[in-house]
């Protein structure tokens, strides 16, 4: 038997699973939405965030995850929503949000950013231990702002969350949401920053109960047989020391088996998305000396307008926009002085993907330039520096913008 072809390919995995319980109703929101924004010729972006999770067995306990907590397409969502687009926040559940991301996952508890007043007895009868609460003197400024784009965006319906778990829900949401968007056409842009697992167990693969780490008593086992239970737990895979006498002497060692997730990007080419929408996707490397292969490798086999190139190490501060058309390959970068600090990131690694892929072509070994120039409304600081997504997402909006006019 051939290679099954990308449709055959989807039309198995998804029998192979059962849709969302909250698909149907996410669909009737999206279709809302989208409705209302056509009918107001506005564009829609679809931001995928945060990680996917792949179950270890069907009534999860265990299961794979990735670092990812949403932080580039919360705070891309925020710069996509003060440019004027619509967005539909496709977010792994208790990820990072937009606008409440700048205190939800803050080094401080949020009540930090509280405080009780004082209030007199004569006002509302509550007495002095009754103070309203109160934002601290320091904070104002910034929840202010931080309030009023967000009161915005839900006062004129331009921001819809919808959440995810799993792989399998992840994908699920995506190919319906990109079919609801059809009616958008150019006005529809997609940009997948999920972080989605490459692989995972197939459904028919999957143990129903929690996996055992050793053990389980022979007493146990035998009950269960006497009880006619035909998914008796094997000795060879089971657990519990705890009910034992004597705990066993040897664990059970963990070996899975998993199956790449199909290579369904493609499909949101050429059958799921609106014709003439723009496609952006991610790729994110440790390797600086394999980023650009492997950026320009995605973008071949997905056929997608742009692929976003990062580094673990310095995804904060530099990108490499890599697209099918010249230049082919651009870099985008925070300016030294405004650089946001950051503990994971490793800054004398900026510029190292880039002077690799000189090298690999035979170019000169100067190293890459330390800063791309600011536009003038970019200069604006948070408290911590520029962040990136407002060089990212004004520079996507030109393409985007390109694009329109081409099909106009």
């Amino acid at each position: 038997m051939g290679e099954m072809s990308p449709a055959q390919a989807e039309s198995m995995y998804f029998n192979n699973y059962p849709p969302p319980k909250a698909l149907q109703k996410h669909e009737s929101l999206a279709r809302a939405f989208i409705d209302y924004h056509v009918e107001a010729n506005r564009r829609l972006v679809l931001v995928t965030s945060g990680g996917t999770t792949v179950p270890l067995e069907n009534q999860t306990v265990r299961f794979i995850d990735n670092f990812s907590a949403g932080t580039r397409g919360a705070t891309s969502a925020e710069y996509f929503l003060q440019a004027g687009y619509a967005v539909i926040f496709l977010h792994r559940q208790f990820s990072l949000l937009p606008y409440s991301r700048h205190y939800s996952h803050s080094t401080n508890c949020f009540l930090d950013f509280m405080d009780e007043a004082t209030c007199s007895s004569s006002a509302g009868g509550e007495g002095p231990n009754h103070g309203p609460i109160v934002v601290r003197d320091e904070y104002q400024d910034e929840m202010r702002d931080v309030l009023r784009q967000y009161r915005y965006a839900k006062k004129n319906n331009l921001l819809l969350l919808l959440p995810f778990t799993t792989v399998s829900e992840y994908l699920f949401e995506l190919r319906s949401l990109a079919q609801l968007m059809r009616p958008l056409g150019p006005n529809a842009l997609f940009y997948l920053a999920a972080a989605v697992s490459d692989f995972f167990i197939p459904r028919d693969r999957m143990v129903e109960h929690k996996i055992q780490s050793s053990e389980i008593p022979d007493s146990v086992r035998q009950q269960q047989q006497q009880q006619g239970q035909e998914d008796a737990i094997d000795p060879a895979d089971v657990y519990t020391g705890e009910n034992e006498a004597q705990p066993p002497t040897n664990s059970k060692k963990l070996i899975i088996d998993l199956d790449p997730v199909p290579k369904f990007l493609h499909r949101l080419v050429d059958g799921w998305a609106p014709d003439g929408s723009m496609i952006v996707s991610f790729k994110l490397e440790t390797d600086p000396g394999i980023l650009v292969y492997k950026a320009r490798t995605a973008l071949q086999r997905y056929s997608h307008h742009l692929v976003i190139g990062n580094l673990l190490s310095t995804r904060k501060w530099e990108v490499v926009f890599v697209t099918p058309d010249p230049p082919h390959e651009r870099w985008i970068r925070v300016p030294k002085s405004k650089r946001s600090k950051s503990i994971s990131g490793v800054e004398d690694q900026v510029g190292l993907a880039e002077h690799s892929r000189q090298l690999a072509a035979g170019g000169g070994g100067d190293q890459a330039n330390e800063s791309r120039p600011l536009a003038a409304d970019e200069s604006e600081l948070s408290r911590n520096g520029i962040e990136i997504e407002s060089l990212i997402i004004p520079e996507l909006i030109k393409m985007h913008s390109q694009m329109i006019k081409a099909r106009t």
